[in-house]
């Protein structure tokens, strides 16, 4: 099994930019690999009237103060955006991060900051998944210099052209979620990688449905990346660990979700959680780190890296 890498999404709710900006810079200077953030307009943990930064420009004040370390929304809500503007966001964050960018996106789900911003949400799921497959398609053409002339069920374009072309000469799309009939069959068409969450056997039905959309559209699965999510806390004892994550949900005002795989304790016991998903191909773990940011958790994922070498 090849080494974990480790992303650190960073919660833009409930916090300030100099929290937000020493996390991602000391989340660098602690060897992560990348740093993420969200792409909502009202908070979606608690409350929704709390406080919450915009994701595209929060990744390109990033870019400025890191060298390293990747940089994405995890994911970005194709109804914000045509995928016109969407394509120039990347190239731009790409340029300006000189080659570290990753375009992130999904079907969006929170209709609450669509209706307070009067953007369209869709009549269904299977609306926006269909809006999501069609977008994911012209962005991969935008980015890789095509000339795109486009008159789809949602999408409308003449002679668009992305340039400057981004840094990277294959600018990678990340997909969130797990949908089987439609999000994970636009992964199998058009993502270099795939993000989800959950616990090992609800991962491995959905790897297989992707898997079998795979198959269907005649790609190799091994060539998207697999990354999966889980919120994590690392202290000396679950304890304390209990009491940090605790701290960071009355923080958010909200409550633990019942589903929701959770990374609490020494680093062996995070590391002997996420083994078994390298075990199924995933080579990347995305941290949700909840504000206030734990600067320990950050500091120590070095411990737990190197006992998954």
């Amino acid at each position: 099994m090849p080494s974990m890498r480790f992303g650190a999404q960073l919660w833009p709710q409930s916090t300030d930019w100099p929290s937000m900006r020493d996390a991602a810079v000391g989340a660098e200077a602690a060897g992560w690999d990348s740093v993420w953030t969200w792409d909502h307009l009202l908070a979606i943990q608690g409350p929704w009237q709390q406080p919450i930064f915009e994701g595209w420009t929060a990744l390109a004040a990033l870019a400025s103060l890191t060298s390293r370390v990747g940089l994405g929304l995890m994911v970005g809500a194709n109804t914000f955006r045509d995928p016109g503007l969407t394509a120039k966001l990347a190239t731009t964050l790409d340029h300006v991060s000189d080659g570290r960018a990753v375009l992130g996106i999904g079907g969006a789900w929170f209709e609450r900051e669509h209706e307070a911003f009067g953007i369209a949400f869709g009549a269904t799921t299977g609306e926006r998944l269909d809006w999501l497959d069609e977008s994911v398609g012209l962005l991969r053409r935008l980015l890789d210099g095509e000339l795109v002339t486009h008159e789809g069920p949602h999408y409308r374009m003449v002679d668009a052209l992305c340039e400057p072309r981004p840094i990277q000469d294959h600018l990678p799309i990340l997909v969130g979620g797990s949908g089987p009939k439609k999000t994970l069959r636009t992964v199998a068409r058009h993502a270099d990688a795939w993000n989800t969450a959950g616990d090992l056997e609800t991962v491995r039905r959905n790897l297989e449905i992707l898997g079998g959309h795979c198959d269907d559209v005649g790609r190799d699965i091994a060539d998207i990346e697999l990354t999966v999510s889980y919120p994590l806390v690392i202290r000396d004892t679950v304890a304390e660990a209990r009491a940090v994550r605790a701290a960071q949900l009355a923080h958010n005002g909200m409550a633990e979700q019942g589903n929701t795989v959770v990374l609490l304790g020494p680093p062996d016991l995070a590391a002997d959680t996420i083994r078994p998903y390298g075990a199924l191909g995933f080579s990347t773990v995305i941290a949700r780190l909840a504000a206030p940011f734990d600067r320990e958790t950050i500091d120590r994922i070095g411990e737990v890296a190197a006992l998954l070498d």
